[in-house]
């Protein structure tokens, strides 16, 4: 739990620390945003000079400063610097973010707060707990995008400038497209191919694994093939897609069973990665001084 720095006063429920979800990196505009992260954690954001970030239910005894809850639309957007305050003391204790456009979200002011004892956190789950339960699942999929800009620029750098050869299937869906218009011909192509727990270990040059929802670890494979950092809900997707029948049945329709009025609406267009979480991963990672890879970035902007 954490607590005022002023007055020791608790601030949040007990919290389990899990890594940052890759999502931080971009929003869809104008879109009312579900919290960033689930009830009950949070997370480090070394780029808010280690914020602690958690979802808005699971603060307590703040009030918000009502001058500073600025907004675009629908929400406040945090223009205005901390606009939560300790119900106790009145210390400016962190911010909360909830406007369209925006994850909802309250940042921990780190000098205002102080840890408190708390229960024991969440045990670690392994793989193979989180394969057998619904934990890789969660309520951002619909912003696959964001994670998979995320991932473009791991195997961009992790290609050093080959041309990359996707599996057919769920790796060709998701990235396919972008790394044939980003990626220059005329050397040896990469392939790159899926592989986590559960899943398989391919011997190929690239393989798409998961990173450890709670520890941020990445899965490693034995193959000798160079592992590159994917959504782990995002990998359970591509890997293990839910089953879903066409086939005639009696006595009702199961849960998951797609019917033929209405089927569900395609996508107008292809799916394409997020550019922006593209460009803003491959801007923080230490590759682009290379001139490759500078003059790569400098044609995504």
């Amino acid at each position: 739990m954490f607590g005022c720095a002023g007055c020791g006063a608790v601030l949040t429920a007990a919290v389990s620390k899990v890594a940052l979800p890759v999502h931080v990196v971009d929003t869809h505009w104008e879109t009312l945003h579900p919290p960033l992260l689930e009830a009950g954690s949070y997370a480090v954001d070394p780029a808010r000079s280690d914020a602690v970030l958690l979802a808005p239910g699971d603060t307590r005894g703040t009030r918000l400063i009502l001058e500073r809850a600025a907004g675009y639309c629908m929400g406040i957007d945090g223009r205005d610097g901390p606009n939560l305050a300790c119900v106790d003391c009145d210390l400016p204790v962190g911010t909360r973010v909830d406007d369209c456009g925006c994850w909802q979200v309250v940042q921990l002011v780190p000098e205002a707060v102080v840890r408190l004892p708390a229960p024991p956190e969440r045990p670690v789950m392994d793989w193979p707990e989180l394969l057998a339960t619904d934990a890789l699942w969660h309520r951002l999929s619909k912003f696959r995008d964001i994670p998979a800009g995320v991932t473009l620029a791991h195997v961009v750098v992790a290609a050093d400038g080959a041309p990359v050869e996707t599996a057919p299937g769920p790796v060709t869906d998701l990235l396919g497209r972008a790394l044939g218009a980003l990626v220059p011909t005329g050397r040896p192509a990469k392939r790159l191919d899926l592989a986590g727990p559960g899943y398989g270990d391919p011997t190929t040059d690239l393989v798409l694994v998961p990173v450890h929802p709670q520890t941020g670890d990445i899965w490693q494979p034995r193959s000798g093939a160079r592992p590159v950092p994917l959504d782990a809900a995002l990998w359970s997707e591509l890997a293990f897609p839910p089953h879903r029948t066409r086939l005639p049945v009696v006595g009702g329709l199961p849960p998951g069973t797609e019917q033929d009025d209405p089927l569900p609406p395609h996508p107008p267009c292809p799916f394409e990665p997020s550019p922006y979480a593209f460009r803003k991963t491959l801007a923080l990672m230490p590759a682009p001084r290379e001139p490759w890879l500078r003059a790569l970035y400098e044609r995504a902007c």
